[in-house]
C-alpha cells in the first residue's frame, strides 16, 4: 500500500498536467502543486517504520518528479544587478492604509510599480503619494503604472469576464459595466521601447456546485495571451495579480510565449497569497525580450497579497 500511494504520488506529480480539469480540478491541483511534496516525510516515515523496502525504492519517483519540478527553486537563481527594477502589486480595495502602502512600495526604488484592485478614491491617494518618486503614471480602470521613465499609447485591455458562469448571479439588472482591470502602455527605455501589461485577472472560486469555479480567470487568460500574442515590440513585460500559478495549464499560452522572472531568477517560491499564510505565487512578474537577474517577495503590507519584484538587465 506504501509502495503505491508513493507511485501514485510520482505520477500525480510527473502527469499533473493530464489530470481532468472538470470542475476545475487539474486547476485545483496545479495550484498547490509543490505542497504535495509534503506527502515524502510522510511516506517516508511509513516506510521506515514499517521497514518496507518497497516503500522507499518506490518514494524515489516523487521525490525525483518533485525535484526536476521544484528543485530549482530551492537553488537559487538570483544574479547581482540589472538595468531595470519592477514592482507588482494588488493593493486590496479594502486596504485601510493606501498612503503608507504607496511610500512602502516607493521605498523599494523600483523603476516601474504596477497596482492592481485599486479604488477610485485610493487611487487619488496613490497619486498623490507616489508624484515625487514617479513623474509618470497610467491608470486604467482598477489598475495602473507608476514609472520614473516616460509613458505613451496607454490603453485598457478587456480580460474581464465576471458575466460569464455562476459569478453572473450576483450581478444585478443595471449594474454598471466593470471598469477595465488591464491596461497596456510603452515604457520609453534608452534601450528602446519596453510594452509592458499590467493586469488583474477574474477571481476563481471553491463552490460546493461547481468545484474550483475559473471560468472568468481562464477568459481573462485567453484574452491577455492574445494581446501578447499580437504584440509587436521584441521587449515585453506582464506585472499582475493573475489569480493563478504558472503551473496552472490556463497561462500555457502565456508562459509559452514570456518567461517568469521568479522561476528564472527566484530564490525559493516566493510565495504572494493570501499575505497572512503565503501558499501560492499568484502574483507574477512574466517577460521576453529582457533577462530576469533576481526576483524576490517585499514585505507585507496591509493589503492580502504580498509586493513581488524583480530585477532585469537588457
Amino acid at each position: 500500500m506504501l509502495a503505491a500511494l508513493a507511485l501514485g504520488l510520482g505520477l500525480l506529480l510527473l502527469l499533473h498536467a493530464e489530470v481532468t480539469d472538470r470542475g476545475g480540478l487539474g486547476s485545483l491541483v496545479e495550484t498547490f502543486l509543490p505542497w504535495l511534496g509534503l506527502f515524502v516525510p510522510v511516506l517516508l516515515a511509513a516506510a521506515l517504520r514499517r521497514r518496507s523496502a518497497t516503500a522507499l525504492v518506490a518514494l524515489l519517483l516523487p521525490v525525483t518528479a518533485w525535484l526536476s519540478l521544484f528543485g530549482g527553486l530551492l537553488a537559487g537563481g538570483s544574479a547581482p544587478g540589472g538595468d531595470l527594477t519592477v514592482v507588482s502589486h494588488n493593493v486590496n480595495a479594502e486596504n485601510p492604509d493606501p498612503a503608507g502602502t504607496a511610500r512602502d512600495l516607493a521605498a523599494s526604488g523600483a523603476d516601474l510599480l504596477a497596482l492592481q484592485e485599486m479604488t477610485p478614491q485610493a487611487t487619488e491617494t496613490y497619486r498623490k503619494e507616489l508624484a515625487a518618486a514617479y513623474p509618470h503614471h497610467t491608470v486604467r480602470g482598477t489598475v495602473g503604472l507608476w514609472s520614473r521613465l516616460p509613458l505613451s499609447d496607454s490603453r485598457a485591455v478587456d480580460v474581464l469576464r465576471g458575466d460569464a458562469g455562476p459569478l453572473a448571479e450576483t450581478r444585478r439588472a443595471g449594474d454598471p459595466a466593470e471598469p477595465p482591470r488591464a491596461l497596456r502602455v510603452t515604457v520609453a527605455t534608452d534601450r528602446g521601447p519596453l510594452a509592458v501589461y499590467v493586469a488583474h485577472l477574474g477571481s476563481v472560486r471553491l463552490m460546493p456546485r461547481n468545484g474550483f469555479w475559473t471560468d472568468s480567470r481562464d477568459a481573462g487568460a485567453v484574452a491577455l495571451t492574445a494581446a501578447v500574442a499580437a504584440e509587436p515590440n521584441e521587449r515585453v513585460m506582464v506585472l499582475g495579480d493573475m489569480n493563478g500559478t504558472t503551473d496552472d495549464r490556463a497561462f500555457d499560452g502565456l508562459t509559452a510565449r514570456l518567461d517568469s522572472a521568479h522561476e528564472k531568477a527566484g530564490d525559493g517560491f516566493g510565495f504572494s497569497w493570501p499575505a497572512s499564510f503565503p501558499m501560492a505565487r499568484i502574483d507574477q512578474i512574466l517577460a521576453r525580450g529582457v533577462e530576469p537577474r533576481s526576483a524576490w517577495v517585499l514585505p507585507a503590507t496591509p493589503s492580502d497579497h504580498l509586493p513581488v519584484a524583480a530585477a532585469f538587465a537588457w
